[in-house]
């Protein structure tokens, strides 16, 4: 390849503006393949190739790592594979846990539901599809496995329609499944609220004020039956996000805060005053001891709550709203604006403080926005986790990953074979999901173990970057790759495509058709 030549990214960046013209977004953009002059798409996946899946968080990336590892998956036609390489970054799910991981996790052990659980205790978790991953999997530290005594409740999110349009989401199901259990008397519920996250991600402020007033209302029925069954509620969220409308120069606001979150206790029995700020890492232990359990060595959090405030044993509900971050009271913030009297009264009536939610307080580097997955992970093990970006930009920047161990031996084996090395990776430098640097790095280390045929597969991201902002990227990326001197961009598709999460396998096939069978609009490369 001449260090010149065209390796893709201008010609996708144009076919993304024809798609803007028609309406499409960088998220939901539909596949768009590279093709030569002769029609023929580039860079295929095929038998005998490897592919590094350079994303890194979790419910989002499995659909479409079964896709193409898992045999017994029935949801559409695929190639049958004899030799493909498939690597993932970090072990976002246990079922892959065969697959060939850069980064292994160190799984989290004595988190709040594994306690909970040694104690004999039932406990209840509760979300909607959209979050399902967090109150289990991230929630657990992650262990995929519910503990003995746990039961897990997986109500659908609301399919085939935008979010904006249905901003109240499936909430009166999980609203009242809760409160079901607690009637059935769980020792420990623990239910997420998706909406605020889910709609502050959209661009529409009268969602976002409709999704606002539906959590108050539902928060007021759950609370009510909380109280009547004598349980301690505490109300907090996994970061911010609803909580700002408009950016500074007015455009719309789709992306997590590093605002603090609210940590409310709804117990007759605790003073107004008595609770302190701290961080997500401290909830586990303030539960622990409303539970009256011993908090083990293990989590380093400090309850928020004054020893033996209690009164005794309790059962707990711990609701998390998601996105809920605390915001300015004005008109930039959609719940300061909303009608929301329980919330309102909640924080007149009972004792609360605020929690720290992003950058280091959880995990994160310094000044960077919360996520659902380090709130969650955060609040479920009570003490503060290193999560996969600080640990993969640890390694890059002190060098080790270009040194790693599975990502060497995947590139020096696709050499040996003859066969092409795909790189999926998401156009972004900031989000929770991966960044742009994880692919360019594979790229340096294809270059320098003397691998020529490298393909750049790019899932646009639409939530961590400003919209519209695809294009400009892509012709970054462009400059990237030549400087690298090896790599061709070759296809592109949207995040809400490629990364669903809610068991859409009509979208995980779309982007799966466009990298294997180059099925998407084509782009002829100039």
């Amino acid at each position: 390849m001449g260090e010149q030549e065209d390796r893709g990214g201008v010609a996708l960046a144009q076919a993304v503006r024809q798609l803007y013209q028609e309406g499409q977004t960088d998220y939901s953009l539909e596949p768009i393949v590279l093709v030569d002059a002769r029609g023929e798409p580039i860079g295929r996946i095929q038998d005998g190739d490897a592919v590094v899946f350079c994303c890194r968080r979790g419910e989002r990336e499995v659909q479409l790592t079964e896709a193409f590892v898992d045999t017994s998956l029935d949801a559409f036609p695929r190639r049958e594979f004899r030799n493909l390489t498939f690597v993932i970054l970090t072990l976002y799910h246990e079922k892959f846990k065969d697959l060939p991981v850069a980064f292994a996790p160190t799984q989290v052990r004595d988190t709040l539901g594994e306690v909970v659980s040694r104690a004999g205790l039932r406990q209840l978790r509760v979300a909607e599809s959209e979050k399902f991953a967090h109150v289990t999997f991230f929630f657990s530290g992650g262990n995929n496995q519910p503990f003995a005594g746990e039961e897990d409740v997986r109500v659908p999110s609301p399919k085939g329609v935008p979010f904006d349009q249905v901003p109240e989401l499936s909430l009166p199901q999980v609203a009242a499944r809760v409160a079901e259990g607690v009637r059935e008397g769980y020792d420990l519920i623990v239910a997420n609220f998706a909406n605020g996250d889910v709609i502050g991600h959209t661009q529409s402020r009268e969602a976002k004020i409709a999704c606002a007033e539906a959590v108050d209302r539902h928060l007021g029925e759950v609370v009510e039956a909380a109280l009547a069954a004598g349980y301690v509620t505490l109300v907090t969220a996994d970061h911010g996000n609803l909580e700002e409308m408009t950016q500074p120069d007015g455009s719309p606001h789709v992306a997590h805060t590093a605002n603090p979150v609210p940590f409310v206790v709804v117990d007759p029995g605790i003073a107004v005053g008595a609770v302190r700020d701290g961080s997500l890492a401290d909830v586990a232990p303030t539960v622990l001891g409303a539970m009256g359990l011993a908090r083990p060595d293990a989590m380093q959090g400090e309850g928020l709550v004054p020893a033996g405030a209690w009164g005794g044993r309790r059962r707990v509900l711990l609701l998390i709203l998601d996105g809920w971050g605390i915001g300015r009271d004005d008109d930039t913030n959609p719940i300061f604006l909303a009608r929301t009297p329980v919330w309102d009264g909640l924080l007149r009536r009972y004792p609360h403080s605020a929690l720290q939610a992003a950058g280091e307080a959880v995990g994160l580097k310094a000044g960077k926005p919360g996520n659902s997955e380090a709130g969650h992970i955060n609040i479920g093990a009570g003490r503060v986790i290193l999560q996969d970006d600080v640990r993969l930009d640890l390694a890059m920047k002190d060098g080790s990953f270009y040194t790693n161990e599975t990502l060497c031996r995947v590139i020096r084996e696709t050499k040996e074979r003859g066969a092409s090395l795909h790189l999926l990776g998401l156009l972004t430098e900031k989000s929770s999901h991966g960044s742009i640097e994880y692919p360019l790095a594979l790229l340096r280390m294809a270059k320098a173990a003397g691998l020529g045929d490298v393909y750049l597969h790019i899932i646009f991201d639409g939530r961590s970057t400003e919209p519209g902002s695809a294009p400009a990227l892509l012709e970054k990326l462009e400059g990237q790759v030549r400087e690298i001197g090896v790599g061709k961009i070759v296809t592109g598709v949207g995040r809400g495509i490629a990364l669903d999460r809610d068991g859409n396998y009509g979208k995980t096939r779309k982007a799966y058709d466009a990298l294997v069978f180059g099925t998407g609009r084509w782009q002829t490369l100039e």
